[in-house]
């Protein structure tokens, strides 16, 4: 991968700036002119994220060069278990010498992981390179005829810290693949991912995949509490400079700023975007040969509204490629979550998707009026990342601007965390039966039974009939509702039916109340009318 150098080039202007001119010859045979005394050195300035800002606003203004790597075919010819076997020596683990609880292993280059990233450590304000070496890997039962090129590279780092148990450093964080990352809290599993930027997913125009080209690691000091990482992205439609500030916890938290710079106009700007992976679960199922009731790392989009309003979104495998849009003045909040925490309803002792976490995105500089997208896309397994969700700013993106976002980035399993109102646990669909009779109702017909527990619904079990659901369709007619109290779940079950046109998409939602007062989020559903 060619790496644009900026030394020269600074150094030119550093001469400029200080008025400096090479000597002529005449000048060059007269004696020397008196000097004063040197001056005292400067020192040299601490390497920070306005230096990564100077190099990303540089570079947006070069053409755009593509990686070419070029490796050995005994790395790019890898399958994953051959990969999987190159691990990382733990006792050469860095960040050591500051003497605090991090420490920072590479990823070596193969299989998919075709891209080599220059990663930095800074220590006492001064980066220095990570050079590659053979020693900082076991490679298991991979052998080689030739050995590794010396300035191979990697391709991607993780950091480590005591997040489970004092005397054990457990994964914390990884960046591994274009610009993708994941963080984990305590007693969590890797499940979804969150990318840098995404651009004109579910398009209009090709989408592409930026990549973090740089990295630098700032090493903590002992006391530290929090980790420092700095990442230049690189892309054909932008550049950026992006700060990571990760807080290891039972819910940690990323605190992330960038400063991106488009090359040209981008029609969708996807910022802050979650990916996962949702191939069904009761209210998507069909006829796949597995044990196992459901398979997700994900399982709704939850979204605060700029009015107060929390909105969940039973995420779906569709047919064919669907993008939901949920358009507001000034989003609090939005983010992947995994909700059902039962384990019976994976019965998966590897994977342990009801360990999998929720990522939530906590807005606090740039995003004004804009909308939050869901991108779903089919998928016949459970290996594809088909769930895409991120941010849309109204205001076009075009050459030449400079556009400044921060947000915090939280990994819980805490949901109820978040706010303090009833949620839709479960959603089920099923065809309604006409009232009085055993005949089965049309086939543009459906009964939508959605279970709404927590919040202040356990209070009102003792007097159901003050609660009401309160529905409403887009595009189709609700003909009969009911709500039954569901000591299961401590909370109703609601019952929706409704009848549409064959071919139309009814958009469907649904909340519980007290009188005037709201208990519940509002659940909503796209239906395609069969």
């Amino acid at each position: 991968m060619r790496l644009p150098t900026f030394a020269r080039r600074d150094a030119l202007k550093l001469i400029a700036a200080a008025g400096v001119a090479w000597p002529s010859l005449a000048q060059a045979q007269q004696p020397p002119a008196p000097q004063p005394p040197a001056a005292s050195p400067q020192p040299q300035a601490r390497f920070g994220f306005e230096e990564v800002e100077r190099r990303a606003r540089d570079l947006a203004a070069l053409p755009y060069e593509a990686p070419r790597p070029d490796l050995p075919q005994s790395l790019t010819g890898m399958n994953f278990d051959q990969y999987r076997d190159l691990r990382f020596r733990p006792e050469r683990s860095l960040l050591q010498q500051g003497g605090g609880a991090f420490r920072m292993q590479m990823f070596h280059l193969g299989f998919i992981y075709r891209t080599p990233v220059v990663v930095n450590i800074i220590r006492d304000g001064i980066s220095t390179p990570v050079p590659y070496a053979a020693a900082l890997f076991d490679y298991g039962r991979n052998r080689f005829e030739r050995p590794l090129p010396i300035d191979l590279g990697f391709a991607g780092f993780r950091i480590h810290h005591p997040l489970n148990d004092p005397r054990v450093h457990d994964e914390l964080i990884s960046f591994l693949g274009a610009s993708y990352f994941r963080f984990l809290g305590r007693g969590q599993k890797y499940g979804l991912s969150a990318r840098g930027i995404a651009v004109n997913t579910a398009g209009p125009g090709q989408e592409e995949f930026p990549i973090f080209r740089e990295f630098w690691v700032d090493t903590p000091p002992a006391e530290a509490q929090a980790c420092h990482i700095y990442a230049l992205l690189d892309g054909e439609s932008l550049t950026g400079a992006f700060r990571f500030t990760v807080f290891p916890a039972q819910e940690t938290v990323l605190d992330i700023r960038c400063t991106l710079f488009p090359r040209r106009p981008i029609p969708k700007l996807g910022v802050a975007p979650l990916t996962s992976m949702f191939f069904y679960a009761e209210n998507d199922r069909r006829s796949f040969d597995d044990f196992r009731p459901e398979l997700h790392d994900s399982d709704g989009l939850l979204i605060h509204s700029d009015t107060g309003e929390w909105i969940w979104r039973p995420l779906r495998n569709p047919r064919q490629v669907e993008v939901s849009q949920f358009v507001d003045r000034q989003v609090r909040g939005f983010g992947l979550m995994q909700r059902d925490r039962t384990f019976e309803h994976y019965q998966d002792l590897d994977l342990n998707y009801e360990l999998r976490p929720s990522y939530w995105v906590e807005p606090r500089e740039g995003f004004s009026e804009g909308r939050v997208e869901l991108v779903e896309i089919p998928t016949t397994d459970e290996t594809n990342d088909n769930i895409v969700a991120y941010w849309v700013p109204n205001r076009p993106v075009e050459a030449g601007q400079t556009l400044v976002f921060s947000y915090r980035l939280v990994s819980t399993m805490n949901e109820a965390r978040l706010h303090p109102g009833g949620f839709a646990l479960n959603t089920f669909r099923t065809r309604p039966v006409a009232l009085g009779s055993g005949e089965q109702a049309p086939p543009n017909a459906a009964r939508f039974i959605v279970d709404f527990a927590g919040g202040d619904l356990e209070y009102h079990l003792s007097q159901p009939d003050a609660v009401q659901v309160v529905p409403s369709a887009s595009n189709a007619r609700i003909t009969r509702t009911f709500l039954i109290p569901n000591p299961q779940t401590r909370g109703f079950r609601a019952g929706i039916d409704v009848v549409g046109d064959p071919g139309q998409t009814a958009d469907l939602r649904a909340f519980l109340r007290a009188g005037n007062r709201a208990l519940t989020e509002t659940w909503t559903f796209p239906w395609k009318v069969d």
